[in-house]
Formats: C-alpha cells, structure tokens, sequence
C-alpha cells in the first residue's frame, strides 16, 4: 500500500507539473544511482582521456585538474539539485527555465535551452563509443606494431559500440535496471581489481610523488597557463552528464526527494574514484614521454609497463573496455528520454512523432531513432579530422555545461527567489557560491575547450566543435522562425490543483493524497 501511495503522489506531482506520466518507475534509487554512476564512469573515462591532460599539462593537469574540475561540477550539481527537488521532470533543464524565466522570455530561453541539452546529450553519447573504440584501436597497436590505423577503423568500432547501445535499449527496456546495477558493480569491481593488480606489479619501481603530484608539461604550443586549463577537458569529462538523473526522474519513486540525492552522490563518488585512480595510474606510469607517444594509447601503454605483459594488461583493459559498453547503453538511455521530453513539448521538428511511446516496448523508440541517427552523424568528424577527439568531448561538456549553467543564473539574476518551497535545500551561506563558483566554471570552460588542442592550427587538427554548434545553432535558428516563435510556449507547467484532481475522480480516498496534491500545486506556481 505504501508503495502505491508513493506512486500515485509521484504522479500527481508530474500531473501538476504539466505531465502525464507514460513511464513506468522501473528504477530503485539504486539502479539509479548505477545509471548516474555508469554515464559519468569517472574513473574509466579519466582514464581513458589521459591524452587529453598528459601533453597539456601532464600529472599537473591530471590530478589538480580534476579536483578543479570536481569541486566546481560539484557546485553545478548541488545546485541542479534544487531545481530537481522543486520540479522532478524529465524536461530537466529547459523546464526549470521555463517555470523561472521572465514571462516574455519563457518560449525563447526554454527553447534555447532544450536544444543545447539535446546536443549535448547526442554529443556524450558519442563520446562513449569514442573512448571504446580508441582503446580497441590501442590494442591493436600494442599487439601488432607494424599495425597503421585508419580513421574509418576506429569509425567502423564506433559505429559497432552504437549498434549495441541501441539494441539494449529498444529490446531490453525492461531489463535496464539490472544492467545498471551490474554497470556499478562491473565499475567498482573493476577499479578496485586495477589498481590492487598494478601497484603490485610495479612493486617497488613507483614514479616519484614530485612527479605525480607537481610535473608540469607542455607539448601544445600554446602557453602554459592556456595549455593547463584546456587539460581540465579531461576532469570535466570525468564528471558530466550528471543532469541524467533529471531526464530519467519520471522513472523512480519518490523522485523529489531521492533524485537530488542520487544526483550530488554520482559526482562524489565520480571525484574520489577518479582522483584515487588517477593517482595509481601515476605511480606505475613509466617513461611518461613513452606514455604520451604510445600508439597503444597512455592507458594501455601504462597497464603494459605496470605488468610488463601484453596479455595482463589487454585483461585488465577489459574492465574499462566493458564499463564504456554500459556508458554508452546508459548514456543512450538518458539522450533518448531528453530527446522525447523536448519533443513532448513541441520543441523539435515533427516533435509528435519523436514524442510517441511505443505501445509494446513502453520507450520513446523514435527518439532512441532519432538519437542513434545523429549519433552516427556525428562520429563523422572521424573521417575528417585528427583531433576528433577533442571536437567531440569538447562538444558535449561545452553543451551540457551551458545548459547547467542558465537556469541557475537565471535564478542567481532574480536574487535566488524563484524556487518554491521543497524537500532539499542548500544553505543560505552556501547556495550563492555555489551558484556563482558553478557559472564561472562554465564560462571559463565555455571559451577554452573550443581551442584548437595544439598550434599551429591546421585544416586536420582544429577543434571541429565550433563547427558542429555552429551547424546546431543555424539549424535551431531555421526551426524557431519556421515553426518555434509561433507554436512553442516552453514546457507545460501548472496544470492546477483542479486540474489534478479532476484526474482523481472516482478513485477511492487511499488513492488521494490531498497534501501531496498542494504542495505539487504549489511548486508549480
């Protein structure tokens, strides 16, 4: 009975908030908090986005750069978390724009805002089946020298992550949860089994603490302060995509209260694996000019040197290797849901087809269609360019960052009085630095990550991220004269406490919960 008490008040809350709920609550906080924990893999993608941070910075920008990076993310999460509590949908953050922005406002912010969370979510989603199908490339290379990779190589495995994502996704709805939790079991299992198995091997020939903790090296030709902050790409990689708890809230119990929790642990948990590991993989590094020049890869290249075996370190590889198959299956989880709850509200082209559930698999499949198709779409900047690694990561940090960053400065820009009362709270004294540390953070990263990674610039080696927003933004600015400006109001908002309660005629009074009904009514106003 409590449960289904639970139930039926999270769907009022939805109800009241402008939704009716079509998805089934599948996930337990734990699952979750396996899902959060599995798209951000902190510890996995630090890792195997060493060559992000080692030449733009080296141990410097790997182990400070991720504490910067941690603490700031942790102020943006902390402060979504509020939002998350006072409104518990799936539209996440071109929602709360909506319901807190200026009147005149609301149908441009929320809109601008939806598209930047889209494609930040399209672009994480590449991210994952990029780092998989580099470390498979990489163990190509160690075991076969003479090996030449090709672009279209590591594009064909990318295409190959993808396709299992989707599968798992459209066939295996049901089974989601347990994935997620076998995904944060895997990782844990995984982090641990590492970092015990290479420290022992190394035993006793550890790189020094003056290396680990303080060696500075510039390999970008840019300036050094320059090149250390564009190697906080690779923490603020670790620990994105944390807003997935928002996008997929309409899926768990008792969502306003244990979705900001699950939301502020995932980064926790994501910063002190991450720095722990990061500094294991330090201590047994090697020659860190062998590690940086590897073509096996430095993950692989240091897993090699700690074992001095090929075949120890393709095993221990496989920990991260399958960590990424279930980050690209969550992360495709959670762009599919975004994609539908934008569609929902009227926000994308033919936004009626990609809003439909499908009746026997119970999922938003023409999202999952559309998300898999710009997916591939996007992996297309292999073919072209030699730093698509930069362009692509840089591409979803930049989005998601942005798209973390306006409604609390919307908020901040209205003295912090636009949310109503909820159950998770920050502290007076806390929530303002928070909020600013967290805009800041966003700013800076904003300007710096669509640097080119190195100079000279080339037409091979620039960082096609400004290319793919500017492509994202003219084809925004296109839908909104065509059809936004006149037909999108931003999300439904505010049904009304009448509203809600004419959805409870009928039913018997175990089923109603009057204060339930209000206190939605009255976040919602």
């Amino acid at each position: 009975m409590g449960e289904k008490l639970q139930g039926d008040a999270d769907e009022l809350q939805l109800e009241a908030l402008g939704h009716k709920g079509e998805l089934k609550r599948n996930f337990s906080p734990l699952a979750m908090l396996g899902l959060a924990f599995a798209i951000l893999n902190s510890w996995t993608a630090l890792s195997a986005s060493l060559s992000l941070a080692l030449p733009s910075g080296g141990s410097t920008s790997v182990v400070w750069g991720l504490v910067t990076a941690g603490i700031c993310n942790l102020c943006l999460a902390t402060s979504l978390a509020e939002f998350l509590s006072a409104y518990p949908t799936a539209g996440g953050q071109y929602h709360w724009v909506a319901v807190i922005s200026w009147k005149s406002w609301v149908p441009l912010l929320s809109w601008i805002t939806g598209w930047i969370n889209v494609s930040g979510w399209i672009a994480l989603v590449a991210s994952g089946g990029l780092l998989g199908s580099q470390l498979i490339v990489g163990v190509i290379s160690l075991m076969s020298p003479n090996y030449s990779p090709q672009r279209w190589h590591q594009f064909l495995i990318y295409i190959g992550y993808n396709i299992f994502a989707f599968v798992v996704n459209a066939f295996m709805n049901s089974s989601l949860p347990y994935v997620n939790k076998a995904a944060i079991a895997w990782s844990i299992s995984g982090f641990v089994v590492i970092s015990i198995t290479v420290l022992a091997c190394a035993s006793p020939n550890y790189s020094s603490g003056s290396f680990v903790f303080r060696q500075f090296i510039n390999q970008t030709g840019w300036p050094d302060g320059i090149a250390w902050l564009l190697g906080l790409l690779q923490g603020g990689l670790g620990l994105t995509g944390y807003d997935a708890v928002a996008h997929m809230i309409e899926e768990i119990p008792n969502a306003s209260i244990e979705g900001p929790k699950i939301m502020i642990y995932c980064v926790g948990i994501g910063m002190f694996t991450g720095f722990v590991f990061l500094v294991v993989l330090l201590f047994v590094a090697g020659n860190v000019n062998t590690v940086i020049s590897s073509p096996a890869g430095p993950l692989l290249q240091i897993l090699y040197n700690a074992t001095g075996s090929h075949a120890g370190a393709i095993c221990l590889l496989m920990f991260p290797l399958i960590c990424l198959l279930f980050a690209t299956t969550s992360i495709m989880t959670t762009s599919s849901r975004m994609t539908y709850a934008f569609a929902r509200d009227g926000g994308l082209p033919a936004s009626h087809f990609f809003a439909k559930i499908h009746p026997r698999l119970g999922l938003p499949l023409n999202a999952l269609y559309l998300t898999t198709a710009l997916v591939v779409i996007f992996g297309c900047i292999f073919l072209g360019s030699s730093s698509a690694f930069n362009a692509i990561i840089s591409a979803s940090v930049v989005a998601l960052g942005v798209s973390y960053a306006i409604p609390i400065a919307i908020n901040c820009l209205q003295g912090r009085k636009k949310l109503p009362p909820r159950p998770f709270v920050l502290p007076n004294w806390f929530s303002w630095f928070a909020n600013l540390l967290g805009i800041a953070y966003v700013i800076v990263t904003t300007v710096l990550f669509v640097f080119p990674p190195e100079l000279p610039v080339t037409g091979s080696n620039m960082n096609y991220c400004i290319v793919a927003f500017t492509i994202i933004i003219i084809i925004s600015t296109v839908q909104w004269f065509v059809d936004g400006r006149k037909n999108f109001t931003g999300p439904r908002v505010g049904m009304g406490l009448e509203a809600v309660k004419s959805q409870q005629n009928g039913d018997s009074d175990d089923t109603f919960n009057p204060k339930v009904v209000e206190e939605a009514t009255r976040q919602s106003a």
